[in-house]
């Protein structure tokens, strides 16, 4: 029985997370559940289960294939490609939908940058050293390592609390056309783009975007990694809550 006055008590649910599926999705799901209070869903094209998004407070799209270019009008740039998965592609198409439609925050890391660029109408560079840049692909056996500048007005940078720093690198492809609405906010120092945000954050869901991969930084004290995600965090903790 609950006496006059008497506050009820309600228990918050835990907040759940959805990563798109992709070859290293433990990595993004270690890295997430090291976070107390936290459920994960896989959201893939695999199992189909894009309904499953509803329950989501926030959105981490993967790393992984390459994005077909016949996406962003560039179907010359196909040669350049690796792996596609066009069923991936077109469900986190529907995912992204759903997050601007639901105001859910999204992380998007590596691919997950691309293929959000592209769903903005952006373009993307179809492979780094073949358009005259040095090569950002991984090691044969461990991830490259190199700076980044920070735009010092950007969100980025409030979130990092720094202009410049270390970040790991694994891609071959990068953003090129920045999509309708977003800004560069980090750049490598021979100008691929490393990281994109809302031009203006105002009655929009979060949305951060990096090239590099937070999820297997080697330091992750690191503010590139920790300020990333307990900010990404944070934004899904108020979708909760809403």
């Amino acid at each position: 029985m609950r006496f006059c006055g008497e506050e009820e008590e309600i228990m918050e649910r835990e907040m759940i997370i959805g990563i798109t599926d992709c070859g290293s999705y433990k990595n993004y799901e270690s890295w997430i559940l090291k976070e107390p209070g936290i459920q994960i869903i896989k959201l893939s094209h695999k199992a189909n289960n894009l309904r499953d998004i509803v329950l989501c407070d926030g959105i981490i799209l993967s790393g992984g294939e390459d994005i077909h270019p016949r996406l962003y009008d560039r179907p010359e740039y196909l040669k350049y490609c690796e792996d596609i998965v066009e069923e991936r592609d077109q469900f986190e198409w529907n995912v992204l939908e759903h997050t601007e439609k639901n105001q859910v925050p999204v992380l998007g890391i590596c691919r997950g940058l691309q293929v959000a660029n592209v769903f903005f109408g952006g373009t993307l560079i179809p492979d780094i050293p073949s358009f005259g840049k040095f090569n950002h692909s991984k090691f044969p056996k461990e991830d490259r390592y190199h700076d980044i500048q920070v735009d010092p007005d950007s969100h980025l940078c409030r979130i990092a609390g720094t202009k410049a720093g270390i970040v790991n690198s694994a891609h071959h492809q990068s953003a090129d056309l920045i999509g309708k609405g977003l800004v560069v906010n980090s750049i490598s120092p021979e100008g691929i783009v490393e990281g994109i945000e809302r031009k203006k954050l105002e009655g929009k869901a979060y949305l951060m975007l990096v090239q590099w991969h937070p999820e297997r930084m080697t330091d992750q004290e690191n503010v590139f990694t920790k300020n990333v995600k307990d900010s990404f965090l944070a934004e899904a903790r108020k979708h909760l809550r809403a």
